[in-house]
Protein backbone atom coordinates (compact mmCIF):
# COMPACT_ATOMS: atom_id res chain seq x y z
CA UNK A 1 0.00 0.00 0.00
CA UNK A 2 2.87 2.37 0.84
CA UNK A 3 4.34 1.94 -2.65
CA UNK A 4 1.11 3.03 -4.28
CA UNK A 5 0.85 6.18 -2.16
CA UNK A 6 4.56 6.99 -2.27
CA UNK A 7 6.06 5.10 -5.23
CA UNK A 8 9.58 6.60 -5.04
CA UNK A 9 10.28 8.01 -1.56
CA UNK A 10 13.90 8.93 -2.31
CA UNK A 11 12.88 10.77 -5.48
CA UNK A 12 10.26 12.62 -3.46
CA UNK A 13 12.90 13.81 -0.98
CA UNK A 14 15.26 14.81 -3.79
CA UNK A 15 12.54 16.77 -5.58
CA UNK A 16 11.56 18.59 -2.38
CA UNK A 17 15.21 19.44 -1.76
CA UNK A 18 15.73 20.69 -5.31
CA UNK A 19 12.54 22.77 -5.10
CA UNK A 20 13.71 24.43 -1.90
CA UNK A 21 17.20 25.04 -3.28
CA UNK A 22 15.84 26.56 -6.50
CA UNK A 23 13.57 28.89 -4.53
CA UNK A 24 16.30 29.66 -1.98
CA UNK A 25 13.81 29.68 0.90
CA UNK A 26 12.36 27.46 3.58
CA UNK A 27 9.12 29.44 3.78
CA UNK A 28 6.20 27.22 4.84
CA UNK A 29 4.37 27.75 1.54
CA UNK A 30 7.39 26.59 -0.46
CA UNK A 31 7.90 23.58 1.81
CA UNK A 32 4.26 22.56 1.31
CA UNK A 33 4.41 23.15 -2.46
CA UNK A 34 7.69 21.22 -2.63
CA UNK A 35 6.10 18.30 -0.76
CA UNK A 36 3.10 18.35 -3.09
CA UNK A 37 5.31 18.39 -6.19
CA UNK A 38 7.65 15.80 -4.66
CA UNK A 39 4.68 13.50 -4.15
CA UNK A 40 2.79 14.25 -7.39
CA UNK A 41 5.63 13.96 -9.91
CA UNK A 42 6.61 10.39 -8.91
CA UNK A 43 2.93 9.47 -8.53
CA UNK A 44 2.05 10.50 -12.08
CA UNK A 45 5.24 9.18 -13.68
CA UNK A 46 5.33 5.78 -11.96
CA UNK A 47 4.20 3.94 -15.10
CA UNK A 48 7.23 5.29 -17.01
CA UNK A 49 9.71 3.70 -14.59
CA UNK A 50 10.63 0.29 -16.05
CA UNK A 51 12.09 -1.08 -12.84
CA UNK A 52 11.97 -0.53 -9.11
CA UNK A 53 14.92 1.53 -7.94
CA UNK A 54 16.89 0.05 -5.09
CA UNK A 55 19.98 1.69 -3.70
CA UNK A 56 22.32 -0.92 -2.28
CA UNK A 57 24.98 1.44 -0.89
CA UNK A 58 23.61 4.94 -0.15
CA UNK A 59 26.91 6.27 1.25
CA UNK A 60 28.71 5.23 -1.92
CA UNK A 61 26.01 7.07 -3.89
CA UNK A 62 26.77 10.25 -1.93
CA UNK A 63 30.49 9.75 -2.60
CA UNK A 64 29.74 9.20 -6.31
CA UNK A 65 27.77 12.48 -6.43
CA UNK A 66 30.69 14.30 -4.77
CA UNK A 67 33.15 12.78 -7.27
CA UNK A 68 30.96 13.80 -10.21
CA UNK A 69 30.59 17.37 -8.91
CA UNK A 70 34.36 17.59 -8.39
CA UNK A 71 35.01 16.18 -11.86
CA UNK A 72 32.65 18.73 -13.41
CA UNK A 73 34.58 21.61 -11.83
CA UNK A 74 38.00 20.19 -12.74
CA UNK A 75 36.91 19.29 -16.29
CA UNK A 76 35.51 22.80 -16.84
CA UNK A 77 38.90 24.26 -15.99
CA UNK A 78 40.75 21.68 -18.09
CA UNK A 79 38.54 22.22 -21.15
CA UNK A 80 38.84 26.00 -20.81
CA UNK A 81 42.62 25.64 -20.65
CA UNK A 82 42.65 23.38 -23.72
CA UNK A 83 40.43 25.70 -25.76
CA UNK A 84 42.09 28.96 -24.78
CA UNK A 85 45.65 27.70 -24.45
CA UNK A 86 46.30 25.31 -27.30
CA UNK A 87 43.29 24.26 -29.36
CA UNK A 88 45.49 22.97 -32.19
CA UNK A 89 46.85 20.24 -29.91
CA UNK A 90 43.46 18.67 -29.21
CA UNK A 91 43.14 14.97 -30.02
CA UNK A 92 39.40 14.24 -30.22
CA UNK A 93 38.34 10.63 -30.49
CA UNK A 94 35.35 8.32 -30.31
CA UNK A 95 35.87 5.57 -27.74
CA UNK A 96 33.88 2.36 -27.27
CA UNK A 97 33.50 1.88 -23.53
CA UNK A 98 32.64 -1.75 -22.70
CA UNK A 99 29.81 -1.94 -20.15
CA UNK A 100 29.30 -4.29 -17.25
CA UNK A 101 26.13 -2.44 -16.20
CA UNK A 102 22.84 -4.15 -17.02
CA UNK A 103 20.04 -2.01 -15.62
CA UNK A 104 18.51 0.80 -17.64
CA UNK A 105 18.83 3.19 -14.72
CA UNK A 106 22.54 2.55 -14.17
CA UNK A 107 23.35 2.80 -17.89
CA UNK A 108 21.32 5.98 -18.19
CA UNK A 109 23.06 7.53 -15.18
CA UNK A 110 26.46 6.60 -16.61
CA UNK A 111 25.63 8.14 -19.99
CA UNK A 112 24.31 11.31 -18.34
CA UNK A 113 27.29 11.55 -15.99
CA UNK A 114 29.64 11.38 -18.98
CA UNK A 115 27.65 14.14 -20.71
CA UNK A 116 27.70 16.32 -17.59
CA UNK A 117 31.49 16.18 -17.44
CA UNK A 118 32.89 18.76 -19.88
CA UNK A 119 35.09 17.30 -22.57
CA UNK A 120 33.13 14.05 -22.96
CA UNK A 121 29.79 13.21 -24.53
CA UNK A 122 27.90 9.92 -24.65
CA UNK A 123 27.04 9.40 -28.30
CA UNK A 124 25.40 5.99 -28.66
CA UNK A 125 24.56 2.81 -26.79
CA UNK A 126 25.13 -0.34 -28.84
CA UNK A 127 22.05 -2.41 -29.66
CA UNK A 128 23.28 -5.27 -27.49
CA UNK A 129 23.90 -2.75 -24.64
CA UNK A 130 27.49 -3.93 -24.22
CA UNK A 131 29.24 -0.74 -25.40
CA UNK A 132 28.75 2.97 -24.94
CA UNK A 133 30.23 5.17 -27.64
CA UNK A 134 31.82 8.24 -26.03
CA UNK A 135 33.34 11.26 -27.74
CA UNK A 136 36.30 12.72 -25.87
CA UNK A 137 37.56 16.19 -26.71
CA UNK A 138 41.16 15.31 -25.90
CA UNK A 139 42.02 11.61 -25.83
CA UNK A 140 45.76 11.19 -26.21
CA UNK A 141 45.42 7.80 -24.51
CA UNK A 142 41.99 6.35 -25.26
CA UNK A 143 42.54 3.34 -23.02
CA UNK A 144 43.28 5.62 -20.06
CA UNK A 145 40.08 7.61 -20.68
CA UNK A 146 38.05 4.38 -20.83
CA UNK A 147 39.71 3.06 -17.65
CA UNK A 148 38.95 6.30 -15.83
CA UNK A 149 35.27 6.24 -16.89
CA UNK A 150 34.96 2.66 -15.71
CA UNK A 151 36.76 3.27 -12.40
CA UNK A 152 35.25 6.63 -11.43
CA UNK A 153 31.71 6.21 -12.75
CA UNK A 154 30.73 2.73 -13.86
CA UNK A 155 32.05 0.73 -10.89
CA UNK A 156 30.31 2.87 -8.22
CA UNK A 157 27.06 2.84 -10.20
CA UNK A 158 27.23 -0.96 -10.39
CA UNK A 159 27.76 -1.22 -6.65
CA UNK A 160 24.96 1.24 -5.85
CA UNK A 161 22.22 0.14 -8.27
CA UNK A 162 22.94 -3.46 -9.20
CA UNK A 163 23.41 -6.45 -6.94
CA UNK A 164 27.01 -7.52 -7.32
Amino acid sequence: MRHRLLPHPLLTLVLVGIWLLLNNTFAPGHVVLGLILGWAIPMFTVRFWPERVSINRPLLLLRFIAVVLWDIVVANLAVAWLIVGRPQSLRPAFLAVPLVLKSDLAIGLLANTICLTPGTVSAQLSEDRRFLLVHALDAADGDAVIAEIKRRYEQPLKEVFESC
